[in-house]
C-alpha cells in the first residue's frame, strides 16, 4: 500500500497517482471504519479517471486502525442479529474518542495539512477538491468551511457538524443521499435552507430507494449498484467541470 507521512502533521494517507498529468487533487475521507481497503479503492478510482488522489487516516490517533475499523465494520454487517448487539459495547468503546469536539478540530486542522501537501504537487496549481463518506461526508462539509482553498465539496450521506461555519464555505457543494437514509432525510432540508442563506452554490442528489452507504460495494446490505453510478458519474462530472 503506496502510505505516505503527511509532512508537518500526525497522519498518515494513502496515495492514488494518476497515470499521466493530474486534472487535480482530490482528499478523500473515509468513513467511521478508518482507512479500510474500501476506501483506498475509491481513491485508486479517481486516480484511475486523472486525479491525484489522497485518503488519509484520521482515525489512527483516535484509537480506530484500519484493522480494528476493519474489525468493527465485520462486527456492524454480520448477519446474526445477536452478533451485532454483542458487538455494540466495543463499538462504542472504539468509536468514543471520534466524538469529542476537540477531536473533531484536530482533525480538521489535520485535514488542512493535506491539502498543505497537495497544493504543493507538481501540476496541482490550486486545483483541489474533497470528497468524503459518512463520517467523512461531515468532514467533507467541515473541510470546506475551514479551507477556501478547494474549489470543490462533494460530501455523500453526511451532514455539517454543528462546529463547522457553514456560511464559510467559498465553493460549490454537491451532496448525495439514500432516501431510505431517515436521520440524513430528516436534516436535508434545513441544510439546503442554511446553504440558500448563505449563498452558497449547493445541490443534492437524492436515490429515492437507496439507503445510507449505498456507495460502499464491500457492504451488502446497503450497497445499491444503480445509486451508487449514477453518483459516480455526477460526481466525476462535477470535478471535471470545477477543477479542469
Amino acid at each position: 500500500m503506496p502510505m505516505i507521512q503527511i509532512p508537518d502533521s500526525e497522519l498518515t494517507a494513502y496515495r492514488a497517482d494518476p497515470p499521466g498529468a493530474p486534472k487535480g487533487a482530490l482528499v478523500v475521507i473515509h468513513e467511521i471504519w478508518g482507512l479500510v481497503d474500501h476506501i483506498t479503492s475509491v481513491a485508486d478510482r479517481f486516480a484511475a479517471e486523472g486525479y491525484l488522489a489522497l485518503a488519509p487516516d484520521i482515525l489512527t490517533n483516535a484509537g480506530v486502525t484500519p484493522a480494528v475499523g476493519q474489525e468493527l465494520h465485520d462486527l456492524a454487517m454480520n448477519p446474526d442479529a445477536a452478533a451485532r448487539s454483542a458487538a455494540q459495547p466495543l463499538m462504542r468503546e472504539k468509536l468514543a474518542a471520534s466524538r469529542d469536539p476537540a477531536y473533531g478540530a484536530w482533525a480538521v486542522g489535520q485535514l488542512r495539512k493535506v491539502l498543505d501537501y497537495l497544493a504543493a504537487q507538481p501540476g496541482i496549481e490550486g486545483r483541489l477538491a474533497v470528497t468524503g463518506f459518512c463520517f467523512g461526508g461531515s468532514y467533507t462539509f467541515a473541510l470546506a468551511a475551514a479551507d477556501p482553498r478547494l474549489k470543490a465539496a462533494a460530501p455523500f450521506y453526511g451532514a455539517p457538524p454543528d462546529t463547522a461555519d457553514i456560511a464559510a464555505i467559498a465553493c460549490p457543494v454537491r451532496a448525495f443521499y439514500g432516501g431510505l437514509d431517515e436521520r440524513l432525510m430528516e436534516s436535508l432540508p434545513d441544510v439546503t435552507r442554511s446553504m440558500a442563506g448563505a449563498g452558497i452554490d449547493f445541490e443534492s442528489t437524492v436515490y429515492p430507494n437507496a439507503r445510507h452507504a449505498f456507495f460502499n460495494d464491500t457492504n451488502p446490505g446497503t450497497y445499491d449498484p444503480e445509486a451508487a453510478g449514477d453518483a459516480w458519474s455526477r460526481v466525476l462530472e462535477f470535478f471535471d467541470s470545477q477543477l479542469i
